[in-house]
């Protein structure tokens, strides 16, 4: 895996964003990685586009190299940052693309900066109505009809969080090459080079319980979820979608894509990946590269 250098630059909110950059020419690309991740995670993809596109990635705020001065409480919020980012680099006409989280992030940025998002990509991302997180019962099984709601209730979560954030603290990477290697990297797992790298981007999330309150809160249509009301803010997307999917995708389930599609209608295109999960970046990086070429 090629490395780019850290930049990094003071938002007017205090807040600092670090980001790597790569390309001189062609179509402008933005990357905005998701939970348990950063900027490294792009980086064999910006490789392969940095000859015919300028890209750039992002680290979230609590992600990575990027600051985590104040707590947050929405996708919007990581949003704002991002946002502040694009106007002091006043990129426009991009390509905006969004992994997991990041996908509801990107969802957020287009519907603020209509003017400035040319398209936007959806890869694996979260669904419309947020990501539900459910109670655990006494054999840790999800109760279905308890669904968690409070940051506090979030916290103390024993399967989706304790556990993540007693391996940050431990900087047990065995842990986290266990549940990576069981639910992301379940078809293919990257070079020990490379995933150790990813490893120590994981590592520096500070904001888990933050970002798991934004997902289960998140809900971009007008329709009330079981946790949260619609923000409606889906009228203010403008421009065309191509949303990818691992068909073999054990986190975010297939099935949210399909919804968003039939949210978006015919402003949106749906690409399936038959032999992926939910890192095509690392399942099929050349379906993947193929795919985002196409589609510019």
């Amino acid at each position: 895996m090629k490395h780019y250098p850290v930049q990094t630059l003071q938002l007017k909110n205090g807040e600092t964003v670090a980001y790597r950059q790569a390309g001189t020419k062609g179509d402008l690309v933005v990357l905005v990685h998701g939970n348990m991740s950063s900027s490294v995670h792009f980086q064999t993809t910006m490789e392969r586009l940095e000859n015919d596109h300028r890209v750039y990635a992002v680290d979230l705020r609590g992600f990575g190299d990027s600051s985590y001065n104040n707590e947050l409480n929405s996708l919007r919020d990581f949003a704002v940052d991002v946002e502040l980012w694009i106007e002091a680099l006043d990129l426009k006409d991009f390509n905006l693309l969004g992994w997991s989280t990041g996908g509801g992030i990107v969802l957020e940025i287009a519907a603020d900066m209509p003017d400035r998002v040319k398209k936007l990509f959806l890869l694996d991302s979260v669904g419309l109505k947020g990501y539900p997180m459910f109670r655990k019962d006494e054999k840790y099984q999800p109760v279905l009809t308890d669904l968690l709601k409070t940051k506090e209730d979030i916290a103390k979560d024993p399967v989706q969080v304790l556990p993540i954030l007693a391996a940050y603290a431990n900087r047990d990477k065995g842990m986290l090459k266990a549940i990576w290697n069981a639910v992301i990297y379940n078809l293919n797992q990257p070079n020990e080079e490379d995933y150790d790298h990813y490893l120590e981007a994981m590592l520096k999330q500070r904001n888990l319980v933050d970002v798991d309150y934004s997902l289960v809160m998140f809900n971009f249509t007008h329709e009330a979820s079981a946790v949260a009301e619609g923000s409606g803010r889906i009228d203010l997307i403008k421009c065309p979608l191509i949303i990818m999917h691992g068909a073999k995708d054990y986190v975010v389930p297939y099935a949210m894509s399909v919804e968003m599609k039939q949210f978006f209608g015919d402003r949106a295109k749906l690409v399936p990946f038959e032999n992926a999960g939910h890192s095509v970046i690392t399942d099929d990086l050349d379906l993947f590269i193929q795919t985002l070429k196409e589609n510019f």
